[in-house]
């Protein structure tokens, strides 16, 4: 069965996502303290009451004649300071309806914002119009505009793969290492050779929920059913089936209350159901057994699909997703709260931040950090199909998405995406874009971009000694917990941003093909910009460091820093090779002298080869002795000047 609107784009899926390990948040927090600050250095994520919409749950479209006229008038007039206050004020109310109808007026608003505007507005005024455009839009142009104000696309981010290459190459001597274990399937007890996915961490870390299609029923092949596993000493158990909740209709999404006691889950084809899919709860008796199923009604469920049920910690809030209608797109996250009486009140929309003019499915509310998982594929910055992305909780609504990165997801689709309650290990369900029908399910470490407590902005700038802009990459290694962070390319301009956790130890790492490797420690607390000067690598390289004592070929000490960086770029270049041409000053025998250029010369393809690992076939060593001075000895400088070791890279 396949999710409702979704047609023929996405695999044959239903249901499923387990329940958040969320506090207990009635509707007012939703507007209110203890929320996560956010202060992007790309984009400000504005407090104001613009990306509010107080609206969307009001009026479905909202329509004002009076200040309607004022904007054309100020339009028409020229006067687009006060014109962009009274187009703010006007777009601040929009209803559902009007995302469909009026997106050019955001369109229009954003270009003001440019101007007129606090910073960051208009990257996300853009991002608003590239959610929900429909028709009235050049798209061509807003293309082209979105991408001369944003700064975070998919073309900086380094692919997985040439991530596992670039550190395969440093991993007998660096501190940057692979990632841990990104993309692991859950294995055999877990997985099956039907779908797999909808993963929920239960009431205790060592429960996990989830559901499969791999059970023959009477009236259907394979369809939806309910597992559980428990984890003993590590490792999960092999998954059993909830016998008094899965029938031959469809069951999925569950998830447990704090206490144990609830199973939230939603049943599909069912008889009594409003909708195709409904959500239900279960109620665990002091047999042990499960029973008590319930619809939750009308004001959670409608007449159309309703899954992915995600309960607060304290039960009282309930996110999920459904096709309903009257939403922005063809599927939009919902959330409801419980009264005094604990009945569920009138289900609602989260709004235009977080949904857009396509599907958002499967939320999940973080327990401690206030900040929303879901997963979608209507958001500006993807990198497959469906992508996980995650938002904070603001004073007034939610913060931009962001994706969580490539270490996540990759060219298929990600759904069902739950953390543990520390924050460790995350769960979630994947294809690849070589089998897009059959879900596995994926459990690995928390990447930096998926953290819930990675808020804090490392911004900077890769420049050479000139001024100009490097090109290269940027690598982030957390020194201190060693969560894995996704490097990236450096942009155009030599910048580069990272969003890291706070009051951590780490390594910078920058790399390029025409500058030595540089490497740079910091302690992070508290936003940090950190710039950086490159050393250009010319065609033929001269160290003044590299001083042999009189009539010996040792490396000395003070030698080790600059061989450093020959070292680090021929591991970092694999394909390119170095030649070291050793040569004295004219004094003394020349037989001599060149057999001294050949030792010193072939001392350091030696620390080479053996410090850094390098293929001593990428190493070529020659002696001249004094057969090519630079300059006539007419002094010691000059005798100085020509005694020298040249190094130069050859690139392929």
């Amino acid at each position: 069965m396949k999710w409702p609107g979704f047609n023929k784009r996405l695999p044959q899926l239903l249901l499923l996502v387990g329940c958040s390990l969320s506090l207990s948040a009635q509707e007012k927090k939703f507007k209110k303290e203890n929320v996560v600050q956010l202060n992007d250095s790309l984009t400000t994520y504005s407090q104001s009451h613009l990306f509010d919409f107080p609206n969307v749950n009001r009026v479905r479209f909202y329509n004002h004649a009076g200040q309607l006229k004022e904007i054309k008038q100020l339009d028409g007039a020229g006067n687009e300071a006060k014109m962009y206050v009274a187009l703010r004020n006007y777009v601040s109310q929009f209803g559902v309806e009007n995302f469909t109808k009026n997106v050019p007026m955001i369109w229009r608003l954003a270009r003001l914002s440019e101007k007129f505007g606090p910073k960051g507005e208009a990257v996300l005024l853009y991002k608003l119009v590239l959610k929900h455009h429909r028709q009235g839009i050049d798209l061509t142009k807003l293309y082209r505009t979105y991408d001369s104000v944003e700064a975070d696309k998919k073309k900086y981010y380094v692919p997985l793969q040439d991530y596992y290459e670039l550190v395969n190459y440093r991993k007998e001597i660096d501190t940057l290492r692979p990632p841990q274990s990104v993309l692991t399937p859950m294995g055999n007890s877990i997985n099956s050779e039907k779908e797999d996915y909808g993963p929920a961490i239960g009431n205790t870390d060592q429960v996990l929920l989830f559901t499969s299609k791999r059970h023959h029923h009477r009236l259907r092949a394979y369809n939806e059913d309910i597992f559980f596993s428990i984890k003993k000493n590590g490792e999960w158990s092999p998954a059993e089936g909830f016998k008094t909740i899965n029938t031959e209709y469809n069951e999925g999404s569950s998830c447990l209350s704090l206490d144990g006691k609830s199973l939230y889950f939603s049943r599909c084809n069912a008889p009594g159901t409003l909708g195709n899919c409904d959500l239900y709860v279960a109620t665990l008796n002091q047999d042990s057994v499960w029973s008590d199923v319930k619809n939750l009604g009308p004001k959670v469920n409608s007449a159309d699909w309703d899954s992915h049920p995600s309960v607060s910690h304290g039960g009282d809030t309930l996110f999920f997703a459904s096709n309903r209608t009257g939403g922005f797109g063809q599927t939009d996250i919902y959330y409801c709260v419980k009264d005094a009486q604990g009945n569920w009140g009138q289900a609602k929309n989260i709004g235009p931040i977080i949904n857009t003019a396509k599907s958002e499915v499967s939320p999940f509310f973080h327990h401690k950090f206030n900040v929303l998982y879901f997963s979608s594929d209507g958001h500006p910055l993807n990198f497959g199909n469906f992508d996980i992305y995650k938002s904070y909780q603001l004073k007034n609504g939610w913060s931009e998405p962001q994706n969580i990165g490539p270490l996540v997801n990759g060219s298929g689709s990600e759904y069902y995406f739950t953390i543990d309650s520390k924050s460790r290990d995350i769960y979630y369900a994947r294809s690849t874009p070589d089998n897009i029908k059959n879900l596995d399910l994926y459990s690995f470490p928390v990447p930096m971009e998926a953290h819930p407590e990675a808020v804090v902005q490392l911004t900077g700038k890769v420049r050479d000694k000139k001024g100009n802009a490097a090109q290269g990459i940027v690598a982030i290694v957390d020194l201190s917990q060693g969560v894995e962070v996704t490097p990236k390319y450096l942009r155009e301009d030599g910048s580069y941003d990272f969003t890291l956790i706070n009051k951590r130890n780490y390594l910078l790492i920058v790399q390029g093909d025409n500058f030595f490797r540089i490497e740079e420690l910091f302690y992070l607390e508290g936003n940090r910009e950190i710039n950086t000067v490159v050393e250009d690598i010319e065609t033929k390289i001269a160290f003044q460091s590299l001083e042999f004592e009189n009539s010996k070929a040792d490396i000395l000490i003070s030698m080790h820093s600059d061989l450093a960086k020959l070292g680090n770029f021929l591991i970092d270049h694999p394909h390119e090779t170095l030649k070291i041409s050793g040569h004295t000053d004219s004094a003394g025998d020349e037989k001599n002298n060149l057999q001294l250029s050949q030792d010193r010369a072939d001392a350091i393809k030696t620390y080479l080869v053996n410090e850094y690992k390098i293929d001593m076939q990428r190493i070529e060593a020659v002696g001249y002795g004094s057969s090519q001075p630079l300059v006539e000895e007419k002094t010691e400088k000059d005798k100085q000047l020509n005694r020298r070791v040249e190094f130069e890279i050859i690139k392929k």
